[in-house]
């Protein structure tokens, strides 16, 4: 019998019978060779097949076949098995097969007759490859799934089926076991064949990254930020429950307006967003997936009357436009008023047009309006939003002085889905202007380049509007403490 030396992480793999377990973490974590020696001892011991899948494999170079070898040659040091072009086979009889699910959807369907599949690169499949895969597992019994992935984008397909619904008790233990899934966390800590070549790198990517570019590559954290975003992952991560830390929380306090904005989505596909912020403080943001626009404006209206808001926002530049009067008469006899938001508005037209956005630009002693400044109201109000943001990772993160007021905070008592937020606002790219202003990406746009429509992000960028006070409200001071 072969001697296997396996990451510990992974031991469960070989000990529990479950149907799907998946491991996933960053690079250098080990999970390939870990799962192929471990099907690899499978098949020494137990006689079994292996079916080995990729979302998109052109040739058996990109398979794990070349895994497989090294199982054998290097670390189990097997003899008797041969090595083929397009399959191994062992002394027993047991063999190996590779597919790629894209160009031959039907080809997942020949899982069936294997006691063990293997999905490599499983952050890349499909909806369609989920869909196929799992009643062809499931209807095996005894058979098993396993996955190993590098997470992309909590909003891909494989995230969203694997690792959102857990994602509590993953940060939390490393580990998620019911009596369907098995799902373990693995990083280059774990790793028993890690070398000094390679804590070299991560130590120069640690040095050199971005923290949530960092994370993504070397912890296995979701990628959602995209080339040009406008709002950083880390700013994000420091604004979730802001209001709730220790040195901040007696200041930082929803106070002021509620205002209430809703993206009611320009076709049936797209979610519908809805977002309430209390002052500087998001106290919800959830989406709306089913129903048409009428119905959506009626679940977002609803939400705002009962979350008392004072002001009601909603995107005119769609479909939209056409909603006035359905607003007007749900709210009737509320107290909150209501207003549509045209993002399209630019020069002049725009909100705010004259006011001073940037002082001294340059290091010029020339002020520079919102309409110097900003293509159009999109742009104006998604990077105030973004400022916002930074504001707060430079309190929460770094220690620097900011005011709450400047600040924003995403409570994660009224959110939905913290991932999905995340995806959302980490995914709203800049857009290259020629005339110099600030653009940002239009819907129709982010389409092209696979992102989805951000219903819950667009909400939240129209309750960035201030309504008009008799009086300003006054800055917050709490006594320039650094937060540490």
């Amino acid at each position: 019998m072969p001697t296997l030396k396996i990451n510990k992480k992974l031991e469960p793999f070989l000990t529990k019978p479950k149907q799907l377990k998946i491991a996933i973490g960053g690079r250098g974590s080990g999970k390939s060779i870990g799962i192929g020696d471990a099907l690899t001892f499978k098949m020494s011991t137990e006689k079994a097949d292996v079916y080995c899948l990729r979302e998109f494999q052109d040739s058996i170079a990109d398979s794990v076949h070349r895994v497989f070898v090294g199982s054998i040659e290097d670390r189990l040091m097997l003899d008797g098995w041969t090595i083929q072009e397009k399959k191994i086979l062992s002394p027993e009889g047991a063999q190996t097969a590779y597919k790629g699910a894209s160009r031959n959807p039907n080809s997942i369907q020949s899982a069936q007759g294997y006691k063990y599949s293997w999905f490599e690169e499983a952050q890349t499949m499909s909806q369609a490859s989920i869909d196929k895969l799992l009643p062809t597992i499931l209807r095996n019994p005894g058979a098993e799934c396993w996955f190993s992935a590098n997470p992309q984008s909590s909003a891909d397909p494989f995230s969203q089926r694997f690792i959102v619904p857990y994602l509590k008790e993953l940060e939390k233990h490393g580990y998620y076991e019911d009596e369907l899934h098995l799902i373990v966390v693995v990083n280059w800590r774990d790793n028993p064949w890690w070398n000094n070549e390679q804590e070299t790198l991560r130590d120069w990517d640690y040095k050199n990254l971005s923290r949530a570019k960092y994370d993504w590559i070397w912890e296995g954290k979701f990628n959602d930020e995209v080339e040009d975003s406008i709002i950083k992952a880390e700013w994000f991560d420091a604004c979730v429950d802001a209001h709730k830390i220790d040195k901040l929380k007696e200041v930082f306090k929803p106070l002021g307006a509620r205002i209430a904005a809703h993206d009611p989505s320009d076709t049936g596909k797209d979610n519908k967003g809805y977002a309430m912020r209390h002052g500087s403080v998001f106290q919800r943001i959830c989406e709306k997936n089913t129903g048409e626009i009428d119905t959506g404006c009626d679940w977002a209206t609803n939400l705002a009357k009962d979350d008392n808001a004072d002001w009601f926002i909603w995107d005119g530049d769609g479909m939209g436009a056409g909603l006035k009067r359905q607003v007007s008469t749900n709210l009737d006899g509320t107290r909150t008023k209501y207003q549509m938001f045209k993002g399209s508005l630019s020069g002049k037209g725009q909100d705010n047009a004259e006011a001073t956005y940037q002082k001294g630009y340059g290091g010029k002693t020339i002020d520079l309006t919102n309409a110097e400044v900003f293509k159009n109201n999109r742009a104006q109000y998604y990077i105030a939003l973004a400022d916002r943001c930074y504001n707060t990772y430079r309190c929460v993160v770094k220690g620097e002085y900011v005011d709450p007021v400047e600040m924003i905070s995403f409570d994660s008592d009224g959110i939905e889905s913290i991932p999905a937020l995340r995806s959302e606002l980490c995914r709203i790219p800049r857009k290259n202007n020629s005339n110099g202003l600030q653009q940002i990406m239009n819907k129709q746009e982010m389409k092209s380049q696979g992102i989805d429509s951000p219903g819950m992000a667009d909400s939240i960028m129209m309750a960035m509007f201030t309504p008009p006070t008799k009086k300003p409200r006054k800055a917050l001071n709490y006594g320039k403490s650094r937060v540490v």
